[in-house]
């Protein structure tokens, strides 16, 4: 994990006076009040150590209501394969789509929280707990758009341990190969695109649903391989996708998984200055973008979504903040 996570140009909010902040310890996570909030983003600060700096302080969710969150639970530095603890990098965390739900570690389990009602409970069965000869370094963790279901990804030396599927609802765990990397989740969490490397060295995309069954699967023209960000939509198919060019005018193209075959590109409505980082489809057909737009060290820095229509390219702002001072890491919601 390096120092910075998501928009690698951009530093995170700090606090301003008027932001509301509060501590959740685990019994008050237990028996917090339910609401209606979501995530912004989650971080960890960032401290010098000599002439580098290292993660500091708790994670701490800043919510869309401009309250923050601490959380006091979860473990901030990894303890690694050897039992050793690093103290020089995170853990892992995730945010769902929809920024109701978060993952992390809580102590050496993996655990989801409920934004809202506070609850935090282990993950299923064996999910919880990593397999022998993995540090919490070795992980990767993503959610679905509504918070369902966890998948986790190892990065086992000899690329053969699994990648999990967890379903919160049901308690069920499902494996996928192990070299299928997670790439997109579909709006309503039943399809996901993954992604592998050929022996021929080439990128194949492959879909498959949340029980595990292979849907489409196409080895990618490269410029649908090397491009970025991506996202699958409900039918399972369809895959847009940002091209980013030597112009430096970012457009969107569509590729269908089953037909193998790529739209024209339009260009994206957003501004000169702003570089597209993450990309969903939503239920209703049109898409969310998040850009960023970063300034030097120390700097403010900016952040906006977007809804996008896929046909046209045309954009209308959702959200924007403005933010300042590098953290360590930083999570969006769907990170």
């Amino acid at each position: 994990m390096t120092p910075s996570r998501g928009f690698a140009a951009l530093a995170l909010a700090t606090l301003t006076a008027t932001i509301m902040t509060m501590t959740v310890t685990p019994a008050e996570a237990k028996t917090g009040a339910a609401s209606d909030d979501s995530v912004r983003y989650a971080w960890i600060k960032s401290c010098k150590k000599k002439d580098y700096t290292v993660p500091c302080g708790q994670w701490t969710l800043t919510l869309r209501s401009g309250k923050t969150v601490k959380l006091t639970d979860a473990r901030v530095n990894p303890r690694l394969a050897n039992g050793n603890v690093d103290k020089e990098s995170s853990t892992p965390f995730a945010v769902s789509g929809d920024g109701r739900s978060v993952t992390y570690f809580k102590g050496d389990k993996l655990v989801v929280r409920d934004v809202n009602s506070g609850k935090v409970r282990p993950l299923p069965g064996a999910a919880a707990v990593l397999p022998k000869g993995i540090g919490q370094n070795d992980v990767d963790t993503t959610i679905s758009p509504d918070g369902s279901i966890v998948v986790i990804d190892y990065s086992d030396s000899a690329d053969k341990l699994p990648t999990l599927v967890v379903n919160l609802k049901s308690g069920k765990t499902i494996k996928l190969p192990s070299k299928n990397g997670l790439l997109s989740f579909s709006p309503d969490g039943q399809h996901l695109l993954t992604g592998r490397y050929t022996d021929d060295n080439i990128t194949e995309f492959v879909v498959f649903d949340a029980d595990g069954r292979k849907g489409a699967s196409q080895v990618v023209p490269q410029i649908v391989s090397n491009n970025s960000p991506v996202a699958l939509a409900d039918d399972g198919s369809t895959v847009a996708l940002v091209i980013s060019g030597s112009s430096g005018k970012p457009r969107l193209r569509t590729y269908d998984l089953t037909s193998d075959t790529v739209s024209d590109a339009i260009p994206l409505g957003i501004p000169k200055d702003e570089s597209p980082q993450r990309l969903y489809w939503n239920p209703a057909g049109t898409l969310t973008l998040w850009t960023g737009n970063g300034g030097g060290e120390g700097d403010l820095a900016s952040v906006m979504k977007w809804t996008v229509n896929a046909e046209t390219g045309a954009t209308r702002k959702l959200d924007a903040f403005t933010i300042k001072k590098s953290p360590w890491t930083w999570w969006l919601p769907g990170e």
